[in-house]
């Protein structure tokens, strides 16, 4: 079964880690190099088996290839996984272990935060592997990634509404936030500064609560967050969120969020288009961290960071253009424009005179 699934993943390649004394079971997946090292984040779970974790890696992996090159980075796609719950499991050695296996990768893979993860934690792997983006500022990094990816969903949005609406004022617009983790939480406070009406939700209490105390947010049960009557859906924590169940609940007229793979099913975004409902793919709105932490390879510059990441306002737009133009789903028009670029750029690497094999394989979402 696991070479199989391999087989048909079109990955570069899949390291399994494993060190009993640390206790670390992590995998790191790489999928593509094709327009540089494969950058990425760690994220650490408690998952139920070691299959769920690796088919995690790979889907995640493969997501980074596409949201990297559509970002226009010189960066591949990969993606490494901890199975352990981050509440109880963390230890330095447990990263400090998995910074060893990073760094064996010869900077192949870059890794970074992601869910479970922060910054400490990649202060951690930094004391064996300079393969690490995400550090401290101390060490010419850029700290935690979570604000400059709210801040590129922030663009994200105001595309989106300018499409749909004809406008571009968050202070016009209703926002109905699912997840209020780190991420989310940086999101609501760009919306209410900005002046939204917002309805927000979340498993965890405790932080529905600060949202409606800091930022006037309404509180909203998490099963009824799908049929507010706003004008955006925003879903910021779980992923497969938009499926055959809740789709025919969903009110809004766009959907802009930074969870990752929100579509449980390349057809839910076609259902999306034919309502009428606008969708702005998951990978562009959430690449603001991973243009972040993407300019620590050459020498990070704040000012620069925040320039390239309202780029994304206009990656949106051409999303659109071309989904409009071709009568496709905007995530495929992403596909479609990400692919265009890591095959270019893979025709120019070649020698003269060698055109480049297209070993990607179908496009991510098509059938």
């Amino acid at each position: 079964m696991l070479f199989e699934t391999l087989e048909t993943s079109g990955h570069e390649q899949v390291v399994f880690c494993y060190s009993p004394d640390a206790g670390l079971r992590a995998i790191i997946a790489l999928h593509s190099t094709v327009l540089g090292p494969a950058l990425g984040g760690v994220r650490m779970r408690p998952y139920g088996s070691t299959e769920a974790a690796l088919l995690d890696a790979l889907r995640l992996s493969r997501t980074m290839t596409y949201k990297n090159a559509l970002a226009g980075l010189n960066v591949g796609g990969g993606k490494a996984v901890i199975i352990g719950d981050p509440k109880v499991d963390k230890t330095e050695v447990l990263f400090r272990a998995f910074g060893r296996y990073v760094e064996s990768l010869g900077g192949r893979y870059i890794t970074a935060e992601d869910v479970g993860t922060d910054v400490n934690d990649m202060e951690q792997i930094y004391l064996e592997s300079g393969c690490v983006t995400g550090v401290h500022q101390i060490h010419g990094g850029s700290g935690d990634p979570a604000p400059f990816t709210a801040y590129g969903a922030l663009q994200a949005l105001m595309a989106s509404l300018n499409r749909q609406f004809g406008h571009e004022e968050v202070g016009k617009a209703s926002i109905a936030v699912q997840g209020l983790g780190h991420i989310g939480m940086e999101l609501v406070k760009l919306l209410k500064e900005r002046g939204a009406k917002l309805f927000v939700t979340d498993l965890d209490a405790a932080l529905v609560e600060r949202a409606v105390s800091e930022y006037g947010a309404e509180a909203v049960k998490p099963d009824e967050i799908y049929e507010v009557a706003a004008d955006v859906f925003a879903p910021c924590a779980l992923e497969g969120t938009l499926n055959e169940q809740t789709l025919p609940r969903l009110k809004a007229k766009v959907v802009c969020g930074t969870a990752n793979n929100q579509l449980a099913t390349p057809q839910i975004g076609e259902e999306l288009q034919r309502r009428g409902i606008l969708y702005a793919p998951d990978y562009a709105v959430n690449a603001g961290g991973v243009m972040n932490v993407s300019l620590e390879i050459d020498g990070y510059n704040r000012e620069r960071a925040m320039r390239l990441i309202r780029s994304i306002y206009h990656t949106l737009g051409r999303i659109f253009d071309l989904a409009e133009h071709e009568a496709i789903a905007p995530q495929q028009a992403a596909d479609r424009i990400a692919q265009a670029r890591i095959d270019a750029i893979g025709k120019l690497k070649l020698p003269l005179g060698r055109s480049q094999p297209r070993f990607m394989g179908k496009l991510r979402g098509e059938r």
